[in-house]
């Protein structure tokens, strides 16, 4: 069972990357901005159904890596630093840019498998899942692939959180986000900061 001091930092963790600008929570925004709010919402519990598939594999993987081969498992380390890395390149390279008008209405449904449908056709979200959950893995805490089921669960909780917020804050946001060139800015520069951090950490775990 993974410690208390443990889950409040992965959550924390989980909350930050969840804020910091992506594909995902800009989808969510878009959704927002150009359905409503409820769209938003119901583009998330998409998302986050398709991160199901994502975490699934995860566990997995990392599971039989960190049973079977130590060589493995640095090599992925390795990979997925790397890929943190090129997350954070992109980052501060992006230029703002601004969001567009709004669209026909869409079903609920189809917003719904909309999400799933952009989750799990992203190969990248399974790679950073293997790069980001065993950080947070606590060999003397029990079972690896259990950790790493808690763990998903508690990633997907706070991605719920921030994207529901997100579609429920959707005006503020285009204010900051569709009309300003510096907040886009600041906040591409925040995520590339978040993922070079992940990357160092990364990096160094044994």
């Amino acid at each position: 069972m993974l410690s208390i001091e443990t889950i409040s930092l992965f959550f924390t963790a989980s909350i930050l990357l969840s804020l910091s600008p992506g594909p995902d929570n800009i989808f969510v925004l878009m959704q927002s901005i150009t359905q409503g709010p409820k769209a938003g919402m119901i583009t998330t519990l998409g998302l986050c159904t398709g991160l199901l598939v994502h975490s699934t594999a995860a566990v997995l993987g990392v599971a039989v890596i960190f049973q079977t081969s130590e060589i493995a498992f640095t090599v992925l380390k390795l990979l997925g630093a790397a890929y943190l890395i090129y997350l954070a390149w992109g980052a501060f390279r992006a230029k703002s840019t601004a969001l567009e008008g709004a669209n026909q209405p869409v079903s609920l449904k189809k917003l719904y498998f909309r999400g799933i449908l952009m989750s799990i056709t992203n190969p990248k979200l399974s790679i950073f899942f293997l790069a980001f959950l065993p950080q947070f893995v606590e060999p003397a805490a029990g079972a690896v692939s259990l950790q790493m089921l808690q763990l998903s669960v508690i990633f997907i909780v706070a991605a719920l959180l921030v994207f529901n917020a997100i579609a429920l804050m959707s005006g503020h946001l285009r204010d900051s986000l569709a009309k300003s060139d510096k907040a886009q800015t600041f906040l591409n520069r925040m995520a590339g900061v978040i993922f070079v951090g992940l990357a160092l950490k990364l990096a160094t775990t044994r």
